[in-house]
């Protein structure tokens, strides 16, 4: 897997949509104005002009709206990843009772300490049995890498080195908080639509009157451009998905960890045996992988397919593999590089 080349495309992808996500939220406020004034045209005459601050005022509150959905989603995060970890029903790893729980808070630690990270909070989901982990937190003094009971019993130690180097990438590159200001945005342009949409409402006699139109028009326009904002959200998190698969490959020095990994859960899901995903809207886009299906998850989801990931990482196509019982490989290791040892000391970003 060529990762530092993959990371410089993804890092370039991510800037390029964002630019998009920009520029769509400057087009949403053109066309606000634009229906306004169209509204007001048609109300009260076009021939006393537009009243003065038309323009500003309506640019204010539509920026009000977005940069108040921003606030309102993050707001979810103040307490820090521990907590939002918590109310997802994920408690603290115990690695004093040994076993699974006492391997995952070394492995976090180990490649935490290679990657020159201080290690994050570890946390269990031990109610969830399918393979997943997310990573959330604002920064690296309050992050969090929770994983699944299912994680811990159906991998090996190489794998959840890939699982775990692949969480430590989203808290080093910030794409928890990344995530979190897109989904609020998004959120925002969901309440331009909402305000359309009591425009419309009739009143306590069953009537409408004339915001109706109004109402209309901006339930358009909000709708458009939440479409828009949700599809290029979802667009930016593949992106750090990829760049986060590439990371884990480059600081565990080993393409089986991760790729196994996904390679169990395509086949899982081929099989039709995989348990229930993990259904949390506030984490959807930071989980390790997500349980969209459809013709519409090509643009709405916040992972790209397990296939072309699998794709990226070794270079081809790789074979689905069967879910195991225990904890034996049915593939030979097949190392990215000469050594499938964590490397020592701080590893190259």
């Amino acid at each position: 897997m060529r990762f530092f080349e993959f990371q410089r495309d993804a890092r370039g992808q991510t800037r390029r949509l964002l630019f998009w996500f920009a520029l769509m939220v400057l087009l949403l406020v053109l066309a606000i104005n634009a229906v306004l004034a169209l509204a007001w045209w048609l109300t009260v005459g076009g021939g006393l002009g537009l009243p003065r601050h038309f323009v500003a005022v309506n640019t204010g509150v539509t920026l009000l709206f977005v940069l108040g959905g921003w606030w309102v989603e993050t707001s979810q995060l103040a307490g820090g990843g521990v907590r939002l970890a918590e109310r997802l029903g994920a408690r603290a790893a115990r690695p004093s009772s040994g076993g699974d729980e006492q391997r995952f808070v070394h492995v976090l630690q180990e490649l935490a300490i290679a990657a020159g990270m201080r290690p994050p909070q570890s946390m269990v989901l031990a109610r969830e049995h399918s393979i997943n982990a997310f990573a959330t937190g604002w920064d690296a003094d309050d992050a969090v890498v929770a994983v699944t009971q299912g994680t811990l019993e159906a991998l090996t130690r190489e794998e959840l080195q890939g699982v775990v180097a692949h969480e430590l990438s989203h808290i080093r590159e910030g794409d928890t908080r990344l995530n979190m200001r897109l989904a609020g945005m998004v959120f925002g342009l969901e309440m331009i639509y909402r305000l359309g949409q009591s425009l419309t409402a009739p009143d306590e006699h069953g009537r409408r009157h004339l915001g109706f139109l109004l109402g209309l028009a901006i339930m358009s326009v909000g709708w458009l451009g939440w479409l828009a904002g949700h599809a290029l959200q979802a667009a930016v998190s593949r992106q750090r998905e990829f760049l986060a698969d590439a990371r884990s490959v480059q600081w565990t020095r080993n393409r089986e960890g991760l790729g196994r990994v996904l390679r169990k859960v395509l086949g899982q899901s081929q099989a039709g045996t995989a348990p229930e995903p993990v259904r949390q809207p506030l984490v959807q886009h930071m989980l390790l992988v997500s349980g969209e299906s459809g013709r519409l998850a090509r643009w709405f989801d916040a992972h790209p397919p397990l296939a072309q990931r699998i794709e990226r990482i070794y270079g081809g196509r790789m074979p689905a593999l069967a879910p195991q019982d225990g904890r034996e490989a049915t593939d030979p290791p097949r190392p990215f590089a000469d050594t499938q040892t964590l490397a020592r000391g701080p590893l190259p970003l």
